[in-house]
């Protein structure tokens, strides 16, 4: 039996005057957000790049948003290679101190 977590529902969403009919398997609520959050960009976008067609105002979006994720993907990367090397660090003190202990 499906949860009601997984199965998907249509959500209606508007970006740059465009209705398009999505279906989702998590909130509804989250997938009309991400809508607005495109919609806005690509607004913003279109202002202040002047007459650009649909397509070319979305490409741009595209690129913008690639770029926001390659940045996240480096910081996650970066948070990930630190949290190993304290993870290493504090494993050798814990080894450290039961060592210490034993020999008590």
């Amino acid at each position: 039996m499906e949860s009601a977590d997984s199965r998907k529902q249509p959500v209606r969403v508007t970006i740059f005057n465009q209705t398009y009919n999505v279906t989702t398997s998590g909130d509804p609520r989250e997938t009309e957000e991400l809508a607005r959050e495109i919609d806005e960009l690509m607004y913003s976008i279109a202002r202040r790049a002047g007459n650009l067609d649909a397509s070319r105002t979305a490409v741009l979006a595209c690129l913008h948003l690639a770029d926001r994720l390659r940045t996240v993907e480096r910081e996650l990367q970066h948070l990930k290679t630190s949290i190993n090397g304290k993870t290493r660090d504090f494993a050798a003190m814990l080894d450290q101190a039961l060592l210490t202990d034993r020999e008590e």
